[in-house]
């Protein structure tokens, strides 16, 4: 049975969007003390704002300057792990750093292509380093709960512009780091303008239920992440039974098939991850055989 996961949830957004303070949020509601919660931050101190922030304050922070390679990564999870306050949390923001900083990946690479390198050789070794002493450090630690904030960007791509073969810029955000952060990670998700999460790796359906798609983190969150890390069943929230409720009334009020599909459109997000979506979706079986009735 499941006992005490140790989840690995990985957060990327343009700047500014909240993932630094949604991070917060879900550790605080996953650990509760924040004396308990370590941020290894190389954002120049921008991680260190919500110190004294009435909800999420407190935490510890052990910084990151000029050496982003990923033996400096390594070395800070290492002191981390052997540290005697006994972190819960572990924030490492930005795990973009690593790949794309000053001593980080790319920089590895572009080192040893200066130096006369090719082919595979030049990214041989910056990969292996990336792997031993920053991602097996990261699956390794003892820590609880491990969260990697990323900066993200919308990559250029292959299109056809006026008929022809251009670079246009994708519509799919992607994080800056290496794809196995996105392989190994339990959940990850980006974060909109206006805070809202969406994911995009889940690796337990159940888990849709912790993260709800569309909505911002929250305490609640890390709360319910929590649970489910211990293997013990989340009590439905006073939303998800206001919910419910309003669904019922929605359905029994529906006049047509449109009237149905488009209710069901409007709140497709909230019902994926609502604990009642079975009870609903035969009430709304009904509701659509009532109003299509089926040809003799």
């Amino acid at each position: 049975s499941r006992s005490e996961v140790k989840p690995l949830i990985g957060l990327y957004s343009e700047s500014g969007n909240g993932k630094t303070y949604g991070a917060l949020l879900l550790a605080k509601g996953y650990v509760g003390d924040m004396s308990k919660v370590l941020m290894i931050e190389t954002e120049s101190g921008r991680g260190e704002v919500f110190a004294e922030d009435e909800d999420v304050g407190g935490y510890q922070v052990s910084p990151i300057r000029d050496d982003f390679s990923p033996e400096a990564y390594g070395a800070a999870i290492l002191e981390a792990n052997k540290d005697p306050r006994g972190f819960k949390a572990l924030i490492i923001d930005s795990a973009s750093h690593e790949w794309e900083a000053a001593g980080g990946v790319l920089s590895l690479a572009a080192e040893n292509e200066a130096a006369g390198k090719k082919g595979m050789l030049v990214w041989q070794g910056p990969k292996m380093r990336h792997l031993r002493e920053f991602m097996l450090r990261v699956l390794g630690t003892p820590i609880p709960l491990v969260i990697l904030c990323m900066r993200a960007k919308y990559p250029m791509r292959q299109g056809i512009v006026n008929g022809k073969k251009d670079w246009v810029r994708s519509e799919i955000l992607e994080p800056k780091q290496a794809e196995d952060i996105l392989f190994d990670a339990l959940i990850h998700a980006w974060i909109d303008k206006e805070h809202n999460l969406h994911i995009t790796k889940c690796s337990k359906d159940e888990l849709r239920f912790v993260f709800v798609d569309g909505k911002p983190i929250t305490i609640e969150t890390g709360r319910r992440l929590a649970e489910w890390s211990r293997g013990t069943k989340a009590e439905p929230t006073d939303a998800d039974k206001h919910f419910l409720t309003e669904a019922v009334k929605a359905i029994a009020a529906a006049k047509s098939k449109d009237d149905l599909e488009k209710w069901a459109e409007e709140n497709a997000g909230i019902l994926s991850t609502s604990p009642y979506k079975a009870a609903i979706r035969e009430d709304y079986g009904q509701a659509l055989h009532r109003l299509v009735p089926v040809a003799a």
